[in-house]
């Protein structure tokens, strides 16, 4: 009898849990480390913010076509990840076990290549992890289940990532904390791999050269609308997991112990509301449940702006975490169905191209999320922790709440020029 656990969508939500503790751990703290606990100027860590994204731009489509063209015994995809996976490992604890004395200049050196060097080999989990979703899970009932099944796992993460991390670097240091992760995301990915098998006939297909693998996918007008609108949505969670610390300091001024509860008002009430968007998502044409999430996710952030202790910061925090859960669950439901209508149009399978592009596209938000960063907190005088300037409160505030609901209006109002051929997908259903 057939394992019920290969390709299940326990286990590859596996994946997604053991690759978002460090991720949400990174993207969360190490601008707030090397910004205010380090003193690096805002000025010099978006310079290197903007190289690193410039670096995304040329190795995620690269990684997504060559993972399409790879053939093994193992798959297409399984590989890589297999590869990635001790690589990743060290260059998580290469960011943030920052050797001492380096000087600015030093540790603006330090930050680069550690950003430069993580980003390279993240790129190459994600787009062949990304892949797989459309390959192993199909019809839209049965990708709306994995993908509750996957945000919960990675929600989970996420409490895990931010929750506890100030535990752990308050009381072992950040490099220690790096330490933990990096051996965490091992065990748990190896474990994932181990329980995901690809399908034969999918690495059987024809090879594309770079040019053919992305002309069609340059002009597929819904996935560009798509994936534009949720760099908007995808900024905003970046923007919120990077401001957090801060308006905890600025605006609740709570002390960095009780950051975790803030962080736990938020993720902690998204375990449960992904299944409700689950059940609403498995009745529902995917793109207007997906545009009804972003709606959802723009009411409620407003909220973030009217909490001035620890109190009614969670009560705000609880309330994002339903629009954030809408979010989560919604774009893959759709995004498979992108790639579902090119295979019926062209005959060929690029999961790996169309998620590395979406993957660029996406990521592309924390240019937006950095620059937004920079204006505001010129705007009112915000430069480091060593100088905060005269109104930091009012600062994050804006970044917390008000910035989140523009970029949130944005993905709504382009998300209403997505439209889908070809019913609901359901035809392949089990």
């Amino acid at each position: 009898m057939r394992n019920r656990w290969i390709n299940s969508p326990a286990a590859y939500a596996l994946g997604m849990f053991a690759m978002m503790v460090p991720t949400q751990a990174f993207s969360s703290f190490y601008f707030y480390f090397y910004v205010d606990e380090l003193g690096l100027a805002v000025w010099l860590a978006t310079i290197a913010r903007t190289i690193y994204l410039v670096w995304d731009a040329v190795n995620q489509p690269l990684a997504g076509w060559l993972s399409d063209r790879t053939s093994t015994r193992l798959g297409r995809r399984r590989p890589w990840l297999l590869g990635a996976v001790p690589a990743y490992m060290l260059t998580f604890v290469m960011v943030f076990a920052v050797p001492p004395g380096l000087g600015k200049a030093g540790l603006f050196a330090w930050f680069l290549a550690a950003l430069i060097l993580i980003e390279a080999v993240a790129t190459i989990i994600w787009v062949n992890y990304g892949a797989l979703f459309p390959e192993l899970f199909r019809g839209n009932r049965l990708r709306a289940r994995a993908s509750a099944v996957q945000q919960g796992f990675q929600i989970a993460a996420l409490l895990v990532g931010t929750a506890a991390t100030p535990l752990l670097y308050t009381s072992l240091g950040y490099g220690n904390m790096a330490l933990i992760y990096a051996f965490l995301f091992g065990v748990l990915m190896l474990a994932c791999i181990a329980g995901i098998r690809e399908q034969e006939e999918a690495r059987q297909g024809p090879r594309l050269s770079l040019q053919e693998s992305f002309r069609t996918t340059l002009r597929n007008i819904p996935f560009w609308l798509h994936n534009i609108a949720n760099s908007f949505a995808q900024t905003v969670n970046g923007l919120i997991g990077l401001i957090i610390p801060f308006y905890a300091k600025y605006v609740l001024r709570i002390p960095e112990a009780q950051v975790t509860w803030l962080l736990a008002s938020i993720f902690v009430s998204v375990i449960p509301l992904v299944f409700v968007w689950y059940r609403i998502a498995r009745n529902m044409d995917p793109v207007k449940c997906w545009r009804l999430s972003l709606a959802a996710y723009a009411a409620s952030v407003l909220p973030l702006s009217l909490a001035g202790d620890l109190a009614t910061g969670i009560a705000a925090g609880v309330l994002v975490g339903f629009g954030l859960s809408g979010f989560l669950v919604t774009p893959p439901v759709v995004g498979s169905r992108i790639i579902d209508l090119d295979f019926e149009a062209t005959g060929r399978r690029r999961e790996g191209v169309y998620t590395a592009v979406s993957g660029f596209i996406t990521r592309s938000s924390g240019l937006i999320s950095a620059l937004a960063f920079l204006i505001v907190g010129d705007i009112f005088g915000y430069v480091s922790g060593e100088n905060p300037g005269p109104n930091p409160e009012a600062a994050f505030r804006w970044l917390s709440s008000y910035i989140p609901f523009i970029l949130l209006l944005i993905a709504f109002a382009i998300s209403l020029f997505v439209k889908l051929e070809g019913g609901k997908g359901e035809r392949h259903d089990g």
